[in-house]
């Protein structure tokens, strides 16, 4: 299986920021400078973190979301065919507040894979999950469980709706917090334990309540954090994604926290 994300960022990071490169992408969509500056002015936002983005931009625009699962679920169909063995494809529904939104994008990515199944008279099997990355949606995880197959717990997000703070301008206070003893360590690093790991908590506890097999994991910087991925072994998830120059770090904490684990279960 492989887990893919569907389009987080908000449209305008992908605007050409510049003159000349305006005028580049102006000249190859054959429109006039003014009306392609005049779009991307449109499209910026003034707190884009909890703006046009996520989800709310496959609502917006459903023929993003709709392309990207089309070519998802083309490219699993054509690997199986190639290499005779079964693609899974985990398509990932990323900011998620409501089950609402859950239920109104998976019926949309549904009715595209039906279609390309359809047109290739082929079968396949896949998942649709999301990130659990705002507090409303850890608090709600029970309802979200009804129509997710798994959550991942989007915590470098989680930890910023959470905290209040901004990832990109928390370094010009975080260390003078650490300092005085305010925070015992960076939250962006290793996650807050009484904070953020609450509501992780709460997501665990509320998703398996309405589906105890809910496959649960979590994804960002914290997910090579040897202090963090003790405690997401403690709360009960099944796995950790996170940056690849993270991994051997990862790997090892993981078996380090599992062994942890099992010697405590042992002694109790």
């Amino acid at each position: 299986s492989v887990t893919i994300r569907l389009l987080d960022p908000p449209l305008h990071e992908f605007l050409p920021h510049g003159e000349a490169e305006l005028k580049d992408v102006a000249a190859a969509l054959g429109q006039s400078v003014d009306a392609l500056r005049a779009r991307r002015s449109a499209l910026s936002e003034a707190n884009p973190m909890l703006g046009h983005r996520g989800c709310r931009l496959g609502i917006s625009y459903p023929e993003i979301y709709a392309m990207q699962v089309r070519a998802i679920t083309e490219a699993a169909l054509a690997v199986s065919k190639e290499t005779g063995k079964a693609v899974i494809p985990e398509i990932m529904i990323p900011l998620v507040g409501t089950k609402a939104e859950l239920d109104l994008v998976r019926k949309a990515c549904e009715s595209v894979i039906a279609d390309v199944l359809k047109e290739q008279n082929a079968e396949l099997t896949y998942t649709i999950g999301t990130m659990i990355e705002l507090p409303r949606a850890a608090i709600t995880a029970d309802q979200i469980a009804e129509s997710a197959d798994f959550f991942s717990f989007g915590t470098n997000d989680l930890t910023q709706t959470t905290l209040g703070l901004s990832r990109d301008d928390a370094g010009s206070f975080l260390p003078a917090y650490v300092e005085k003893g305010l925070l015992p360590q960076d939250p962006f690093i290793s996650i807050d334990r009484e904070g953020v790991g609450a509501l992780v908590r709460m997501g665990v506890e509320k998703g398996r309540a309405t589906k105890p097999d809910l496959k649960l994991g979590i994804c960002g910087e914290h997910g090579g954090d040897p202090l963090s991925i003790s405690f997401f072994e403690e709360v009960g998830l099944d796995y950790v994604s996170c940056s690849p120059f993270r991994v051997p770090v990862a790997r090892l904490a993981s078996a380090q926290a599992a062994l942890a684990a099992r010697r405590n279960a042992v002694k109790a």
